[in-house]
């Protein structure tokens, strides 16, 4: 694997010309980064979508695509790279091949597969999926057993593998975003779910489940936070509700990570209020719309707070 200077890489079909898609694909996708073959279905056009992300240590990839095959032969497996895959089937069907046996996966189901071996992924219906990469060391240091774990498909309603295609969804859209110490804590927390949702060793268990469940949840807890802040019916409720915790698991993240729900929210809303207090043009927003806007509910409440996170009232803040 490489680290492309973390950047999302993309890929798309539609703006190649139909007659110029698979060879496109094969020649500046399948052959110089994921090394493997592709065979479009012949009754259908082929299109696909691609977003991916190399960190340290961890590749993550977000395809969609008509019916397809895509495979992992004979002189792309002379290159030596043995790294794991774990493909996640978020919507469609697909058959997988390798080690002599054939898989269907559902809808939500996932597979681990070498990247040292022969095998095909067979997209059968338009669909879409999210991969995972990482080195063979790195998951044998957690896995009961690699060759128990490779072909043999992850449930769909595995709690861990919902909250892994979760976490590493928002890594790979978070991109370059986040900071290199944040980065590399959010990889470390992937791995932790990938073996939880796997299966780890005995000795990995408990380590993986407090510190990659725990961390995982707290960062989507926040994420969620940040992008309802504004609706004054947010609360610790429903917010439990979206992660299908409890209120009290909830309130405990938060308070291990030396906060509190409300204060987070808080802070997130406070934060808010003054972006669009800097913003140019802001004279013409009454204070009030901004304090109702971002979440708040009473004004003089928001003055409040505002001043006590700022040391200035709203309105210096605004230049007023």
């Amino acid at each position: 694997m490489t680290d492309l200077d973390n950047r999302i890489v993309e890929f798309s079909t539609d703006h190649i010309p139909e007659k110029d898609r698979t060879a496109f694909w094969r020649e500046h996708y399948g052959q110089v980064m994921l090394r493997v073959d592709l065979e479009p279905a012949r009754d259908a056009a082929f299109v696909a979508r691609i977003a991916s992300l190399a960190l340290p240590g961890l590749q993550l990839m977000d395809a969609s695509s008509s019916p397809a095959k895509i495979s992992r032969s004979g002189r792309f497996l002379a290159d030596g790279n043995d790294d794991i895959i774990v493909a996640i089937n978020r919507t469609g069907s697909a058959n997988i091949v390798s080690r002599g046996r054939e898989q269907s996966l559902r809808e939500g189901e996932a597979i681990v597969l070498s990247g040292g071996e022969a095998a095909a992924f067979h997209r059968t219906s338009m669909g879409r999926s999210f991969t995972l990469r990482l080195p063979r060391a790195m998951f044998e240091q957690t896995v009961v057993n690699l060759d128990d774990a490779l072909m043999r498909p992850i449930p769909g309603d595995r709690g861990a593998l919902r909250l892994l295609a979760d976490y590493a969804g928002w890594l790979l859209n978070a991109g370059s975003a986040i900071d290199q110490q944040l980065r590399n804590v959010s990889i470390r927390h992937v791995q932790d779910l990938l073996a939880l949702a796997v299966g780890p060793s005995a000795d990995f268990a408990d380590t993986a489940r407090t510190r990659g469940l725990s961390a995982a949840r707290l960062k989507l807890a926040k994420a969620y936070i940040v992008t309802h802040s504004h609706r004054r019916d947010t609360s610790i409720g429903t917010l439990a509700a979206s992660l299908n915790v409890t209120p009290r698991y909830l309130q405990r993240l938060f308070e291990s990570d030396g906060t509190t729900f409300s204060e987070y929210l808080m802070a997130q809303r406070l934060a808010r209020a003054h972006r669009l207090l800097c913003e140019s043009g802001a004279s013409r927003t009454a204070i009030s719309t901004i304090a109702y806007d971002v979440g708040f509910g009473d004004l003089s409440y928001f003055n409040r707070r505002f001043r006590r996170q700022y040391g200035l009232t709203p309105r210096e803040v605004r230049g007023d």
